[in-house]
């Protein structure tokens, strides 16, 4: 019979009695004597499973939680019933007044196959104030040194003699050890994000808020600080700066308001104890999984990714009214390029938007931002993203490198029609084959029940256009497009810039009925897309209509019966009460019959005729 492998003698008690972090001397040889899937404790279904474990030294057992990053130890079976390994990081937490064990990290190179258990281990008392303490002092009691005798006196050495000692740091706890059960901790962590501070309203009242992530060597953590603790912590907090950080709550995390892949979240108190730490050494920089842009294609609507990108095009600041907020935002766009030969457009918010730089087309790195499918796929920051503009790392070197020696030059496949929106808002690229439906389809599986907006393309002729309101007056103030009306003075009123011009510009809103082998839609149209439906910008339409009432109709009549190939949208609206979808065209092009057509092949290749046929 096979000898078995040396266990490390006294291990479980040691490691019981220890308290907090786990020690680089002290990585002990254990036995798995088995484990046990707990299931996802979190109510996101995403969530990954918890695996319950017993290890022993040969003497004594206990149970531990694996870190569900190395929960594919046991699902790969690296690590199976019997093997013995060696335990490299861990951590000790009490849990409802329980010890209980946090394996981090063990040593894969060392894990020796063995199919039996070894010796006879019993249970300890998992409390930590019981057994475990006692068998701690039995254990070590003969390796204690003599206490020195009444008779010695030691030298006496008063304070003012010294320097006063250095102020030791805080015992830590990494941020993979975090759990809502544990009342004490303090983590030694890097801000690598941190978001803007956030005004909210609800039938509550009124309040503010901020958040940023945390990042230590085991993982990241995503904090967020209300109300008084913004006031107390928010100017402390400085992206790229480490800090002690205690005093705070752990919950389960809301995994929609962040993109932090860990399953608990800190919340923190204008009592939290927050102090910035000079000792930076053993702390990563922020850990990026870049996704190529050649490769966006692939990635689900609203999942969060990171890229690296050199600003190829920046587009001027724009502004959107938000109705949540009854206030306007700052909007950016940018778009990216990579040496994959692919470009994307990138939308910054707030004050990353209005103080965004581009100085000599910089590389930057993105961290977290949503995957959107806008026309395609698309990019935007939100509160859990970061970026950082040139950062010192090969990969970007490397990009920069190929950007200046020619990259620049080079044709970008975009990954939305035009792969970014100038200052009107439309693109000048092609359309998107692989959202085209027909219209029949489209309504079936678009109805426009969500809050959301879904996004569709169709390929349809123009069949009507409501004449009544087809334009109206808009206030010639930069930004700001609203509606005005005409003063007795002859001046025209805005009452959102609260501003009288001499002047106002006429713009379309436009409603189209459009119709294919499959049935009928109105699309509603603004400006840019009814200029290129109709020819004829609004003003002079506008103009003709004064001078010659019936070439203006002749104008609606020759743009009836076109082909176009239109990207649309549809969303549940609320108007006067009444809720119904409402479709809208977000851009028109003219038909490219040579790509339509080898569209349409590669659908005949998809259903080969049956045998016989």
């Amino acid at each position: 019979m096979t000898n078995p492998p040396e266990l490390t003698s006294g291990a479980v008690v040691e490691l019981m009695r220890s308290d907090g972090d786990s020690s680089p001397n002290f990585q002990p040889r254990l036995q798995l004597l088995g484990f046990k899937p707990l299931g996802a404790q979190n109510a996101d279904p995403s969530a990954p499973d918890r695996y319950r474990l017993m290890v022993s030294d040969g003497e004594h057992l206990c149970q531990a939680m694996l870190n569900t990053k190395l929960n594919y130890l046991l699902e790969q079976k690296i690590l199976e019933k019997n093997f013995v390994f060696t335990l490299v990081q861990y951590v000790n937490n009490v849990v409802q007044n329980k010890r209980l064990l946090i394996v981090l990290k063990i040593n894969e190179t060392d894990v020796h196959r063995f199919g039996e258990r070894i010796g006879s281990p019993t249970a300890l008392d998992p409390k930590p104030d019981a057994n475990i303490l006692a068998a701690a002092s039995a254990a070590t009691a003969g390796s204690r040194s003599p206490a020195p005798s009444s008779s010695t006196t030691a030298p006496v050495e008063t304070y003012a003699s010294r320097n006063p000692p250095a102020e030791k740091p805080p015992a830590t706890f990494p941020i993979e050890g975090l759990s809502p059960y544990q009342n004490k901790w303090t983590i030694k962590a890097r801000v690598t994000s941190k978001s803007e501070i956030r005004l909210w309203s609800n039938n509550r009242g009124d309040g503010k808020l901020f958040s940023c992530t945390f990042m230590d060597e085991t993982g990241e953590i995503r904090a967020t600080g209300f109300n008084a603790a913004v006031d107390e912590h928010y100017e402390k907090l400085q992206e790229g700066k480490v800090y002690y950080v205690s005093r705070a709550r752990v919950n389960i995390a809301k995994k929609k308001y962040g993109s932090s892949t860990n399953e608990y979240e800190i919340t923190l108190e204008r009592t939290s104890e927050i102090k910035e730490c000079m000792d930076t050494a053993d702390l990563p920089e922020v850990k990026y999984s870049f996704v190529e842009l050649s490769q966006m294609e692939s990635q689900q609507k609203d999942a969060l990714v990171d890229v690296l990108g050199v600003v190829h095009e920046v587009f001027p600041l724009g502004e959107i009214y938000s109705n949540k907020t009854n206030k306007s935002v700052a909007k950016r766009e940018l778009t990216l390029v990579d040496n994959s030969g692919y470009s994307i457009r990138m939308t910054l918010w707030g004050k990353q938007a209005e103080s965004f730089d581009n100085h000599s087309n910089p590389v930057i790195a993105f961290k977290g931002v949503r995957v959107g499918d806008f026309g395609g796929r698309s990019l935007g920051m939100f509160s859990g993203s970061s970026m950082q503009i040139d950062p010192d790392s090969p990969q970007a070197h490397l990009l920069r490198g190929w950007y200046d020696s020619g990259g620049k030059a080079e044709t970008f496949q975009p990954q939305t029609p035009g792969g970014g929106s100038g200052p009107s808002g439309m693109s000048s690229g092609g359309f998107n084959h692989k959202e085209l439906y027909p219209i029949a389809i489209a309504q079936e599986k678009f109805p426009g029940l969500r809050d959301t907006p879904d996004y569709f393309s169709l390929h349809a002729t123009i069949v009507l256009f409501r004449e009544e309101n087809l334009y109206y007056t808009s206030c010639p103030g930069p930004k700001c497009q609203k509606k005005v009306l005409e003063q007795d003075d002859g001046t025209w009123r805005c009452e959102k810039c609260a501003k009288s011009y001499e002047n106002c510009e006429y713009r379309y809103l436009l409603s189209v009925s459009v119709a294919d082998h499959t049935g009928q839609v109105f699309l509603q149209g603004f400006n840019e897309v009814a200029e290129q439906l109709l020819g004829i910008s609004a003003k002079d339409y506008h103009n003709l209509m004064h001078q010659d009432s019936d070439a203006a109709k002749a104008k609606l009549t020759e743009a009836k019966g076109k082909v176009w190939n239109l990207s649309c949208r549809v969303k549940q609206e609320t108007y006067n009460g009444v809720t119904r979808p409402r479709y809208g065209i977000n851009q028109a092009f003219a038909p490219d019959y040579a790509k339509d057509g080898l569209h349409l092949l590669e659908l005949v290749r998809k259903y080969p005729p049956s045998e016989g046929a």
